[in-house]
């Protein structure tokens, strides 16, 4: 099949692998806890999208790659025996970029960490749409479809996740 692919299909998949991959090898690190692991997984759901006739998937490219990822991750960990929770590489500012003193970096950082770490309480269905949504950027709808829940519910769940969090977080003092 791969025969049948052009010029500008190749365009289209250098330009997706260059857009999207960041984003989906920190959702499939997440999931699996691995950096290597994560790009592999990466490269797997790229491999897939070539071989799927463009036509088919064009329309819904993003949801396709973060579900076939998240497909993929979850399979790597049964595979290997082994489920884990949330575990996210920090999008935070760095001090070498001059806009965060390094005390203000600290307390972004230990801010970050928790609710990293209250994140680990949340129910796996909830943890995953905060994933989508605030790792990854994807809307309600592109949400809804990786994970087979209604707009609706993925609108549920993470209001849900959010007020626990803003209320274990305020219980916290922080």
């Amino acid at each position: 099949m791969d025969h049948d692919k052009t010029k500008e299909d190749a365009e289209w998949m250098r330009s997706l692998v260059e857009l999207h991959s960041p984003a989906l090898v920190r959702y499939a690190a997440s999931i699996i806890r691995d950096g290597d692991g994560a790009r592999d997984v990466v490269q797997e759901t790229f491999v897939r999208l070539w071989r799927e006739p463009r036509a088919s998937v064009e329309k819904h490219v993003v949801p396709w790659m973060f579900r076939v990822c998240r497909h993929r991750a979850l399979d790597r960990l049964r595979k290997e025996g082994r489920m884990n929770s949330f575990d996210a590489y920090p999008a935070v500012a760095d001090s070498d970029n001059g806009q965060l003193n390094p005390d203000a970096l600290v307390e972004v950082r230990d801010s970050y960490a928790r609710v990293l770490e209250l994140m680990e309480d949340l129910p796996e269905n909830q943890r995953e749409v905060v994933r989508l949504k605030f790792q990854t950027g994807l809307s309600y709808k592109e949400i809804s479809a990786v994970t087979d829940l209604t707009v609706t519910n993925v609108g549920f769940l993470l209001h849900t996740a959010l007020k626990t969090l803003r209320n274990r977080l305020a219980m916290a003092g922080e």
